[in-house]
């Protein structure tokens, strides 16, 4: 099986040369205390992660190695947030779906009810103060399964779902208390690019390569320049806009940046300054030197003495705020989003401001590394498990460069990535890719690849039938192709819906007949065959009665539109169903030369994301391609954002301002309309 050792695990160096991990602890420094010390009061624990298609397999290999008599699914308990506490209340009130989600639309802008005129509303409110954080309901763990030396029923009683294994009774608190062992056995769908597309060349190029060869892959300069041009569509966590905003800025290089970027990313950073606050001492050590604490610098020199990873909070609380390594680490675990006791994080604060008043510290200064301390809250990664991504990432971005097109069908059979299909198709077409529409005598339910051509899987297909396929597929392995499609509906059982569908998808263009003479054939073909179940033949059935039918119009952009219905993706440019008139403006390329000028600009909209500003007030950010396949990154402030709005896929006319920061480039939007596109009506 494939697979990542991750988490705090990748800090210990016996990981690492029992292959658990592909991390060098000893080369990057790695704080061991932060797998395991003497002080911490809990378990250390392996994060190891799988592809998605296998996790199944090694859970029941755990429980078949271990039997039930030992091992059961790690429990968690759902407790009662926000706004599901409004909704439950509601409910047992007996108030009518419309009241339920007015009062918890209400209650999320934080509109406290009257006591007096809406006393029912205050008593909810009341109600949904006292429940918070009570548990509301036994749930499974991601990933953790436990495994017991002694019968597990000397522990935990365990239920049994319909379907799976059994489950405990306690979280994953309860169980380091019994001094059990959680082992979690996660997935990722990143894994699962790499494992196929190693197959795929394999089968594809006749090649085999050594994914592990890590060092190999950090001196390559191929993959430093598809770095540098934030080529990395597909590529485990560095292909998002976010991400590749981020390494532009900080003008990525090699992997101790790739590491630092790929925790410094993380939630509450930007809020927090300290992102942009990195990127400038990233650009200015010298200058970041002077800024930085003496006793910060000292402890994060290769951050510049900024926090990024989970070791630096404990680092910090132990040499800058004298606590223990126990309370340290009872820090960095509530920073973590993983209390144990909420009273016993409060003390382990107090105290922190407690000693740095008793070592002499200024009160700023303990303030603003609080404050830091802070934006981990929630969401913070461990230097090895960051370390671990970017070795992930780093093989991901050797396949892009070396066989992209095999990448690329890897990438679209594992369904997984931040971006839709359709942009990967579209990509692989940009690497040069012919890619076709599934055909009967060529596809399979997956997409394949044969040197340069790709041949999408019937898989994509909206609508289609699995048993159809599989029947069709089994059909064609044992008899050959199918002749025409008077063969295909003697062979295979299938009625007309399904058909049509086939035909729409142009999955028999071998037979040179254009949809819509097979459409009108479709329908002669079915209304004389009576419904029967396919027996098996003696002989095989060659011939075919023929209709002749009239010429019929076609226009290529009719199959356009068919495919954006069935596959929510078009093989062709979508700017194809656009009127010359309305490719209006500059290309992307264009724009590092137009900073601080007004510009007009036509993208296919990829993806949006929304955020809220420190006045409360809502902005997005915008994703497109230009219409050679270059980015364009927009944002909207709130002003605009209220004018204007994405209305789905397709492509927008946008206007805008050019500002750079940091040599990356964004447009700021001051218009934005979505293009119309051609239909078969007009």
């Amino acid at each position: 099986f494939y697979y990542i050792g991750r988490g705090s695990g990748a800090n210990s160096i016996v990981a690492y040369c029992l292959k658990i991990t592909d991390v060098d602890p000893i080369e990057l420094d790695l704080y061991f205390e932060r797998f395991i010390n003497v002080f911490r009061k809990t378990p250390p624990d392996f994060d190891i992660d799988f592809s998605w298609q296998d996790r199944d397999e090694i859970i029941q290999y755990i429980f078949d190695r271990y039997g039930l008599e030992h091992t059961c699914l790690q429990a968690t308990y759902t407790t009662f947030q926000a706004n599901s506490t409004y909704r439950e209340l509601g409910k047992v009130y007996g108030l009518p779906t419309s009241e339920i989600e007015e009062l918890a639309n209400r209650m999320k802008m934080n509109h406290i009810p009257d006591k007096k005129k809406e006393e029912l509303y205050f008593k909810i409110y009341g109600y949904a103060k006292k429940l918070k954080d009570f548990p509301k309901n036994l749930s499974i763990h991601a990933g953790g399964i436990l495994i017991s030396d002694a019968p597990i029923y000397r522990y935990t009683a365990t239920s049994h779902p319909p379907k799976g294994f059994p489950i405990c009774q306690f979280d994953m608190y309860n169980a380091e208390d019994l001094g059990l062992y959680k082992f979690d056995i996660l997935s990722q769908r990143g894994l699962g690019h790499i494992k196929d597309t190693l197959a795929i060349v394999k089968e594809n190029r006749g090649v085999e390569i050594d994914i592990h060869d890590i060092s190999k892959f950090m001196k390559d300069e191929k993959i430093v320049k598809h770095l540098e041009k934030g080529n990395l569509v597909g590529c485990f966590y560095v292909e998002s806009p976010a991400m590749r905003m981020l390494l532009a800025k900080l003008a990525c290089k090699d992997y101790l940046t790739l590491v630092a970027a790929s925790s410094i990313i993380r939630p509450g950073v930007a809020q927090s300054g300290m992102m942009r606050e990195y990127i400038l001492r990233h650009h200015r050590p010298d200058k970041g030197k002077g800024l930085a604490h003496k006793v910060l610098w000292d402890l994060m020199s290769d951050t510049y003495g900024v926090m990024v990873y989970q070791e630096d909070v404990i680092k910090v609380a132990y040499h800058f705020a004298g606590l223990s390594l126990g309370e340290s680490d009872v820090l960095r675990r509530g920073m973590s989003g993983k209390y144990r006791s909420r009273e016993e994080f409060q003390k382990v604060k107090d105290k922190f401001f407690e000693n740095c008043d008793q070592i002499g510290r200024e009160r700023s200064l303990t303030v603003e590394v609080w404050r830091q301390i802070e934006s981990f809250a929630g969401y913070s990664f461990a230097k090895g498990h960051s370390a671990s991504f970017a070795v992930e990432s780093y093989q991901s971005m050797y396949l892009k460069a070396y066989f992209p097109l095999d990448f690329m069908v890897g990438v679209i059979n594992n369904f997984g990535g931040f971006y839709r299909t359709g942009l990967y198709v579209r990509e692989a077409q940009k690497c040069g890719a012919q890619v076709k529409a599934p055909c009967l005598n060529r596809s399979q339910w997956l997409t394949s690849i044969k040197g340069d051509v790709i041949f999408l899987g019937f898989i994509h297909v909206k609508g289609l039938e699995a048993k159809l396929m599989e029947s069709a597929l089994q059909e064609r392995s044992l008899s050959g192709d199918f002749l025409n499609m008077n063969d295909f509906t003697d062979r295979v059982a299938v009625g007309l819906e399904q058909l049509i569908i086939l035909i729409r998808i142009g999955a028999f263009r071998f037979t040179k007949k254009s949809k819509q003479a097979l459409l009108w054939d479709a329908h002669f073909l079915m209304n004389k065959k009576p419904s029967q179940t396919i027996q098996n033949r003696l002989f095989k059935v060659t011939s075919a009665t023929n209709f002749k039918v009239p010429d019929l119009h076609y226009d290529k952009r009719n199959d356009m539109l068919d495919e954006l219905e069935l596959f929510e993706f078009m093989l062709s440019s979508p700017f194809e169903l656009m009127s010359k008139q309305d490719w209006k403006g500059i290309k992307a390329k264009e724009i590092p030369s137009k900073i601080g000028q007004e510009i007009v600009i036509v993208g296919q909209l990829v993806t949006t994301k929304y955020a809220k500003t420190k006045h409360g007030d809502t902005m997005f950010f915008g994703t497109f391609l230009d219409r050679d396949g270059d980015w364009i990154d927009t944002v909207l402030f709130p002003e605009v954002a209220t004018k204007y709005s994405f209305k789905g896929f397709g492509c927008y006319l946008i206007k805008g301002k050019v500002t750079e920061e940091f040599n990356f480039f964004t447009v700021e939007v001051s218009s934005m309309e979505k293009s119309g596109w051609w239909n078969a009506a007009d």
